[in-house]
């Protein structure tokens, strides 16, 4: 279920809504393009910003349009263990075949308090779970050592690893061994994270270029090294592109170039400097997406 190319879909807003038939367009875009495994409400989808009902909605609409081709990961974390549990639940509820639990932030609770949290939600759903290590958003990393006491916990089978630090990374394989698949949630570090063992990427850069994120992992898996690096060479403009401002501020306004979504954000996002979105645009060309 979890290797490969596995976009963190955008949310795209019309008028101030969630936008379902772009959000239907995407999907099937996406299908047809070989991304293979979807997360709706995860950061890139702005999940901060939705309120509850649409946040089910969002996952209600990828489950649905989905109709089982490629499993959706739904993300439920939030900063309360109750809040996860219950959004989790929810997500079961739509159908999702697993979660992304992005670790409390704000909070920064003690490597123990990470556990707890963890286990609580996995003891309170029955549903896989990839645990979201992203410390520049959360203000705290899970450690090794605690990703591989959690590794023990049935339902949690995955991790995506956002740190960029791939000496933590070779330090969670070597703990867990294949008790735990770790993903990519950088696409800088996607190759260098296959060649240490993980088995695919979370990735924001899929969103656009999703043929190249997930032939690049296919060639990775299938031992064809020489063309997964040429397609991580083709892909480096790209990837930087999309974090000259905070994501997914560059990559909703990519997908606007190229007519797929409107250009929209909920505050506190808003649209990106003239100067940033010129930079962004030279890079789109230069890639041929518009």
């Amino acid at each position: 279920m979890f290797k490969g190319s596995i976009v963190a879909i955008v949310t795209p807003f019309k008028k101030g809504k969630v936008d379902e038939k772009a959000l239907c367009n995407l999907i099937e875009w996406h299908i047809k393009q070989g991304t293979n495994a979807i997360v709706p409400c995860g950061t890139t989808g702005e999940s901060a910003t939705l309120d509850y009902e649409e946040h089910y909605s969002v996952i209600e609409i990828t489950v649905k349009t989905v109709n089982k081709r490629i499993p959706v990961i739904a993300g439920t974390g939030a900063n309360s263990t109750d809040e996860t549990i219950m959004i989790t639940k929810k997500a079961k509820q739509a159908g999702a075949d697993a979660v992304l639990l992005v670790s409390p932030y704000y909070n920064k609770p003690t490597q123990e308090g990470l556990y707890r949290h963890y286990k609580e939600v996995a003891k309170a759903v029955d549903i896989p779970m990839i645990l979201y290590n992203v410390p520049g958003r959360t203000a705290v990393n899970i450690l090794p050592p605690t990703v591989a006491r959690l590794a023990d916990i049935k339902n949690i089978v995955a991790i995506k690893e956002a740190t960029g630090d791939m000496k933590q990374v070779s330090e969670v394989i070597r703990l867990c061994g294949n008790r735990i698949t770790v993903l990519s949630g950088d696409d800088f570090t996607t190759l260098t994270l296959l060649a240490l063992g993980g088995k695919g990427v979370i990735s924001v850069s899929a969103n656009v270029a999703p043929k190249d994120v997930s032939e690049m992992c296919a060639a990775w898996e299938q031992g064809n090294i020489e063309k997964a690096r040429k397609i991580h060479y083709k892909l480096e403009p790209l990837n930087a592109s999309m974090f000259i401002e905070t994501n997914p501020i560059p990559v909703k306004t990519a997908l606007a170039m190229m007519g797929k979504i409107k250009e929209e954000f909920r505050l506190p996002l808003c649209e990106m400097s003239d100067a940033n979105k010129d930079k962004l645009k030279k890079v789109m060309k230069e890639y041929r997406l518009v």
